[in-house]
């Protein structure tokens, strides 16, 4: 899945750090030892944590993008909860629709670096779904990639029977409230470039046995979606 270093230190072991110390904040708060209304508004430490974490983890410029949202939107929520600026993080939720916008015209414009071959109609995938669903097949023995976007929606992508003939091959992804699921052959070796913010992205896929030299890319944006891939 995502390109990481290795250690302990995970978002995961962040979360459960926090869950500890939360626990015993309002077991003493129980006891009456501590006021727990003290220390409500400082949770977005947890959004500015799990963005360190990632940006150790990450040494591409799309997930260190990524880890610096999650320090960003935390940064902003914990000076707003300490009255330290006058507007709300959720005041500016219609970024959310900007940088949608901005994503879907960035990777149509990335996509005609790649044209399929004149007359080629099954190398290249696409599929744009808005509170509906698409299924997306290719058998191409030279595929290379496409588009799909699902906002408030989902695609299925059948690409078992496809092979990639250079190489690699790009698949721009984008999942806004919706879904996209994704299947490719066993000796394709899958790599995620993928941003989830309030999302999930989850990779399936069970390394490929042997020597291969066929890679799926796969980059874009999950916000409030997710995006699966499996063998």
């Amino acid at each position: 899945m995502n390109s990481t270093r290795s250690g302990w230190l995970t978002p995961q072991f962040v979360l459960g750090l926090f869950i500890i110390v939360v626990g015993i904040l309002y077991m003493l708060d129980n006891l009456g030892r501590v006021d727990i209304d003290r220390f409500t508004d400082f949770w977005p430490l947890l959004l500015i944590g799990v963005g360190l974490v990632k940006l150790g983890q990450h040494s591409t410029t799309p997930g260190r993008l990524g880890a610096a949202l999650w320090i960003l939107v935390g940064a902003w929520i914990l000076a707003w909860n300490l009255n330290a600026i006058p507007f709300a993080f959720w005041d500016f939720w219609p970024l959310l629709l900007i940088l949608a916008g901005a994503s879907v015209l960035w990777r149509t414009w990335r996509r005609h670096e790649r044209p399929a071959p004149p007359g080629d109609t099954v190398s290249t995938i696409t599929a744009f779904c808005i509170w509906s669903g698409a299924d997306r097949k290719s058998n191409s023995p030279d595929f290379r990639g496409g588009e799909l976007t699902a906002i408030m929606g989902g695609v299925d992508a059948d690409l078992t029977q496809a092979k990639i003939k250079d190489g690699e091959a790009v698949l721009d992804v984008f999942a806004f409230w919706g879904g996209i699921d994704i299947k490719v052959p066993a000796d394709w070796t899958v790599v995620c470039q993928v941003n989830p913010f309030m999302g999930a992205y989850e990779d399936n896929t069970k390394p490929p046995t042997g020597n291969t030299t066929q890679r799926l890319v796969l980059r874009g944006l999950v916000v409030m979606g997710g995006i699966e891939v499996n063998n």
